[in-house]
C-alpha cells in the first residue's frame, strides 16, 4: 500500500525537480521574444558547454553521495567526513577547471568552432563559472532528495529557479537580442545558489577532508564519470556537431523545437525521480535482483503517461506556436515535432533498462556502451546532415536510442533479471512509434490535426488494451453487477 506520505513526497519532489529545468521552458517565450534564432543557435551552445563543465566538477559525486548516504547513513562521522570531503574536492576541482579554461578556452573554442559567432571570452567565461557553480547546488540537492527532506529540497530548487529566471529576464529586457543577460545572469544566480548550498553543507556536516574516504568511492566514480561524459556527448553534443554542415540559425531552430517538448522532460525526470528511492530499496532488499511486479508498476504508469503526454503535444503544439509565436523562423519547427516526441518514448524504456546499473554499482560497461552509442549518433549525423539537414540529426537521435536500450538490456543480464509486461514497457510504445513514422510522412503535413487526433486516439486505445484488467477493477459499474 502507497503511504500519504510517499504520496505527498512524490508530489513535492515532482514539483521541486522540474524547476531547476522548467525555467528553460518559462523563459523561452523571452528567449523568442527577444533572440533571433542565430543568437538563440549560440546560448544553446554555451548552455551545452556549461553543462559540460557541470558534468566535469560534479564528477559523478551525484550519484556517489545519493548510494554513500544509504551506506553511513546510520554512522555520523563517517557520513560527516564523506559528505564534507566530497564537497571540498568539488569546490577544488571548479576552482581548478576555471583556471584551466581562462588560460585554453579561446583557443579550444577557435580550434573546435571555426568561422562561428562563437567566441570564449566574455560569454565562454560565464558558462565555465556557472558550470561550477551549479555542479555543487546538484549535489546538494541530490544530497536532500537522499535524506528525504521533501520541503528543503522543494525551497532550495525554487531559490535557484527564482534567481536563474528574475536575472534572465532583467538581463534580457535590459540587453535584447544579446546573450548578456541569459548567460551573465545565470552565472550571478548560480554564485547564490552554490553559496547558500555549501554553507548548509559545512554548517551540518563541518569542515573535514579525508582522501582516503573518496578514493574509496573514485573506482564508482570514475565509470560513472566517463557514462555521464558520454550521456553529454549522446544528449547534447548534436548541438555542436550540427554546425559543421549546418549553421546556428538551425541549432535556433531544432533546439526550439526539442524545448516545446520539454515538458515531457520534466515530466519523466521528476516522476522517475519521485519513485527511484523506493526502486532502489526493493532491489537491495531482494536476494536475487529482479525487476518485481511492484518495481514494474512504477514504469508501466510511467511510460503510459509519456505516451500519452506526447500525443497530446503534438496535437496541441503546431497551433501553440503558430498562435502566439510571431517570428516566423521558430515556426519552421513544426514538422519536427512528431518525430521528436517519439524519442520520449525510448527514453521511457532507457531509465526502466538503466537503473539496475546505478542501484547494484556496476558501471564497468557504461563507458563501452556509451562510446558505441555515441559514435553510431555522431557518424550517423555526419552522413544524413548533408541529405535530409535537421531531419538527418532525429534520425541518428532515434537509431541511437534504440540501439543504447538493447546493449543496456544485454550488458546486465547476468547481474540482473529483467521480468516484465513487454507490451506495457515495450510494445504499446513501439507500436504507436511506427504509426506515427508511416503516418506523419504522408499525411502529417496536408492533414495534420486529423492525422495528430488519430495518434492520440490509437494511444488510448493501447493503454485501455494494456490496463484493461485493471480499469475493470477500478469500474464501480462493473462491481456493482458482481454484487
Amino acid at each position: 500500500m502507497i503511504s500519504k506520505k510517499f504520496i505527498k513526497s512524490s508530489i513535492i519532489y515532482t514539483l521541486a525537480g522540474t524547476l531547476p529545468t522548467a525555467s528553460a521552458l518559462i523563459l523561452l517565450p523571452f528567449y523568442i521574444h527577444h533572440l533571433s534564432t542565430e543568437v538563440y543557435g549560440a546560448l544553446q551552445i554555451y548552455l551545452v558547454f556549461s553543462l559540460l563543465v557541470q558534468i566535469i566538477v560534479i564528477f559523478s559525486f551525484d550519484t556517489s553521495v545519493y548510494i554513500h548516504f544509504h551506506e553511513f547513513k546510520n554512522d555520523r562521522k563517517k557520513l560527516s567526513v564523506f559528505i564534507s570531503s566530497a564537497f571540498i574536492f568539488m569546490l577544488m576541482l571548479g576552482i581548478g577547471t576555471v583556471t584551466l579554461f581562462t588560460a585554453i578556452g579561446d583557443a579550444v573554442f577557435r580550434i573546435a568552432l571555426p568561422g562561428q559567432n562563437v567566441s570564449f571570452f566574455p560569454y565562454g567565461l560565464a558558462a565555465v563559472g556557472t558550470g561550477a557553480f551549479l555542479a555543487l547546488f546538484k549535489v546538494h540537492s541530490v544530497l536532500l532528495q537522499s535524506r528525504e527532506k521533501p520541503e528543503t529540497f522543494f525551497w532550495s530548487n525554487v531559490l535557484s529557479f527564482g534567481l536563474i529566471a528574475s536575472f534572465t529576464i532583467i538581463g534580457l529586457e535590459l540587453y535584447p537580442n544579446s546573450l548578456m543577460g541569459p548567460l551573465v545572469g545565470r552565472l550571478f544566480a548560480g554564485a547564490i545558489a552554490a553559496s547558500w548550498a555549501l554553507w548548509r553543507i559545512f554548517k551540518e556536516f563541518g569542515f573535514h577532508f579525508d582522501f582516503t574516504w573518496l578514493k574509496s568511492s573514485f573506482s564508482f566514480n570514475a565509470y560513472t564519470f566517463i557514462y555521464q561524459l558520454l550521456q553529454w556527448v549522446n544528449n547534447y553534443f548534436d548541438r555542436i556537431v550540427m554546425l559543421i554542415i549546418l549553421s546556428l540559425a538551425d541549432v535556433g531552430v531544432y533546439v526550439f523545437a526539442t524545448q516545446c517538448l520539454i515538458v515531457l522532460e520534466l515530466l519523466m525526470t521528476s516522476l522517475h525521480s519521485s519513485f527511484y528511492p523506493k526502486v532502489v530499496s526493493a532491489v537491495m532488499e531482494q536476494e536475487v535482483k529482479e525487476s518485481s511486479q511492484s518495481i514494474n508498476r512504477y514504469y508501466h504508469g510511467l511510460t503510459g503517461v509519456i505516451m500519452l503526454c506526447a500525443c497530446i503535444g503534438v496535437l496541441l503544439l503546431p497551433w501553440a506556436i503558430e498562435t502566439f509565436v510571431w517570428k516566423p523562423a521558430y515556426h519552421e519547427t513544426i514538422p519536427y515535432l512528431p518525430y521528436l516526441a517519439t524519442i520520449y518514448f525510448f527514453r521511457t524504456m532507457r531509465l526502466f533498462f538503466t537503473a539496475p546499473y546505478g542501484i547494484l554499482k556496476y558501471t564497468k560497461p557504461l563507458p563501452l556502451i556509451y562510446v558505441v552509442i555515441a559514435t553510431i549518433k555522431i557518424v550517423l549525423m555526419l552522413l544524413l546532415m548533408p541529405v535530409l539537414h535537421i531531419y538527418g540529426v532525429i534520425v541518428a537521435s532515434l537509431v541511437s536510442a534504440i540501439v543504447e536500450i538493447i546493449l543496456l538490456q544485454y550488458n546486465i543480464k547476468s547481474m540482473f533479471s529483467f521480468k516484465f509486461n513487454f507490451f506495457k514497457i515495450v510494445g504499446a510504445p513501439t507500436i504507436l512509434f511506427m504509426l506515427i513514422m508511416i503516418l506523419e510522412p504522408m499525411l502529417g503535413q496536408r492533414y495534420p490535426y486529423t492525422i495528430h487526433s488519430i495518434y492520440l486516439i490509437a494511444c488510448t486505445l493501447l493503454l485501455w488494451w494494456g490496463y484493461r484488467k485493471e480499469i475493470q477493477v477500478l469500474n464501480p459499474f462493473q462491481q456493482q453487477r458482481n454484487l
